[in-house]
């Protein structure tokens, strides 16, 4: 990165409306679209009851509550058929505890296995189902819109299906008893819920046709699983969403969830404290640690259960998992390493794989590749089923998805965004992947090239953090896709010390003397020299950094988080 541009100002006629609020405030808000008073309110301070949206627009939506009523009523045997992410896993959740709550017993979790079954509901998994639970009814989360074939067998072998989801259908729909999904139809007056929202709004559906003896507002304590879901499956964090976040993130401070708890505990978070970034850098990669290592029931049954042994035994397996997850990262990128220095040069695009390596770890390894040697990068390894699979990302300037259209003929399948994606390689262009990649590099050419450039929404002094402004920005959270973590300019700025920390000393660190609360900005996994410039100890340098708060081992911890460093 060797620029960035700063946020147009707040025009006086938006600051007259917005009068209300300090004026850093209210460039937050006019950089987030907001120009009146009404919409200020809406987005400062969401309402649960006004700002949600009736759960029966959604498409199919009376249907499947007609059917879960029916099997309800008739003991039958539901199986909960949820995606292995962090989107899947808390969504079954929220449907296994509406299910216990109604006191129906004959229910059945079940979630793939991301190295040998794959993404969605398939003709084999619905065999292996209909043989060990024989059920009536198959209830799918996160999944299952475009697997028709699979929806189409379960229907003729006597399993009735809903799908709930959140993915883009195609122009064919599954035959299922009812398509539950904010993407079908054109009722539904926000599409980007995520899964587990998405049955939680079939749940509010079921509880407005009959309690069945559920209190009421008891629901919301399953929230804590939707902020979990909305936030780690990064849909966009506007609407309805946010509304969503803000409550499940609230609900996620007070949660009872025994394995909740002891991780958290593990870790040393504050739960009354927690934030968006907890989730993402906590919570969110041990749940995902299970389907990456192991069988992802694991992580479930973190989140689900009830008996603190039980779910402190889910705790420590899911600990030794996600460290079995990092060694295994740090060895593969140990072997990486390796064979960059054996190149005589490197070329643009690094392709690398090993049919050794499971393609849901090869994107962590690609992520640091890239920042360290400035390419986009490209790692594949071999799942259960024999397919070559792998990651994406790319260097901040070169856009992956723009290398894999032009090398299309390279890949079974492909997708993702400019920064980052995932692919199936055709098998006989595995080892020709490179030659493909690199040419589509040098054919695109400029077309290839990533030109945004980062905007600073105001320029600070060290000094104007306070209690008050930083209070300001939290008002703002959570933060995510559409509603980024504010992002500003410090010009001018002199560090006291620069000096490095970790065990490989592999951070940066800068000190101010300032009567800022912020006395200090971190970088991870990044040291001085890789800056545009390099700080050094009393010189004026610029810098371009997030500013956050944490709890860590009972300490209230405010910082910047170094995004670039410039001339000062």
């Amino acid at each position: 990165m060797s620029e960035y541009t700063l946020a147009t100002t707040v025009p006086d006629g938006v600051r007259t409306v917005l009068k209300a609020y300090p004026p850093h405030l209210q460039q937050l808000l006019y950089r987030r679209g907001i120009t009146d008073a009404a919409a200020a309110t809406r987005f400062l301070q969401p309402e649960y009851e006004s700002q949600l949206h009736d759960p029966y627009l959604l498409h199919d939506m009376q249907s499947a509550v007609t059917r879960i009523e029916s099997a309800l009523q008739k003991s039958e045997t539901i199986v909960i058929f949820a995606d292995y992410d962090c989107d899947g896993i808390p969504g079954a959740v929220i449907l296994h505890d509406y299910l216990q709550a109604v006191e129906h017993e004959k229910t059945v979790v079940h979630i793939p296995h991301r190295h040998y079954d794959g993404f969605g509901l398939s003709v084999a998994q619905v065999d292996s189902l209909i043989e060990q639970y024989q059920p009536a009814l198959l209830i799918t989360i996160d999944c299952g819109t475009v697997d028709t074939a699979a929806v189409a067998h379960a229907t003729k072998q006597g399993v009735d299906v809903i799908v709930t989801d959140h993915h883009e259908p195609k122009d064919e729909l599954p035959s299922a008893i009812a398509v539950v999904n904010p993407k079908v139809g054109t009722d539904y007056p926000f599409p980007d819920l995520c899964g587990a929202a998405v049955i939680f709004k079939v749940v509010q559906a079921l509880l407005a046709s009959d309690r069945r003896g559920i209190a009421p507002g008891q629901e919301k304590w399953w929230l804590d699983m939707v902020g979990i879901a909305t936030v780690a499956d990064m849909v966009p964090l506007i609407g309805e969403n946010r509304v969503l976040a803000h409550y499940g993130l609230t609900v996620l401070r007070k949660s009872r969830r025994p394995g909740l708890q002891q991780l958290l505990r593990k870790q040393r978070a504050s739960q009354p404290h927690l934030t968006e970034d907890d989730i993402g850098f906590t919570i969110g990669p041990r749940i995902n640690a299970a389907s990456r290592m192991d069988t992802p029931e694991d992580a479930f049954w973190l989140l689900a259960s009830r008996d603190a042994g039980e779910a402190g035994a889910c705790v420590d397996h899911l600990e030794k998992l996600n460290q079995s997850r990092k060694t295994a990262v740090a060895q593969m990128s140990k072997e990486l390493n390796h064979r960059v220095s054996l190149e005589t040069e490197l070329p643009p695009v690094l392709v690398y794989g090993n049919p050794e390596w499971r393609p849901s770890l090869v994107g962590l390894a690609a992520n640091k590749l890239a920042e360290t040697h400035d390419r986009p990068t490209f790692l594949w390894g071999r799942d259960g089923n024999d397919f070559f699979k792998g990651s994406c990302r790319s260097n901040g300037t070169t856009s992956v998805v723009q290398l894999m259209n032009t090398a299309a003929n390279a890949f079974v399948a492909h997708g993702g965004h400019h920064m980052s994606g995932g692919f199936t390689v055709v098998p006989e262009e595995i080892h020709v992947l490179s030659k493909h990649l690199n040419n589509a590099y040098e054919t695109l050419g400029e077309a290839a090239a990533i030109t945004q450039v980062p905007e600073a929404d105001m320029e600070l002094q060290l000094d104007d953090i306070d209690r008050q402004f930083i209070a300001a920005q939290q008002l703002c959270a959570p933060f995510g896709l559409e509603n980024p973590k504010p992002l500003y300019t410090f010009v001018g700025v002199v560090p006291e010390q620069v000096t490095l920390f970790g065990k490989t000393k592999e951070h940066t660190k800068l000190t101010f003397a300032t009567s800022g609360w912020a006395k200090e900005a971190l970088a991870f996994f990044k040291t001085p020299e890789q800056f545009a410039v390099t700080p050094e100890a009393g010189k004026s340098v610029t810098i371009l950094a997030h500013l956050e708060q944490s709890f860590f081992m009972g300490r209230l911890q405010t910082r910047l988080r170094i995004v670039e460093i410039f001339s000062g």
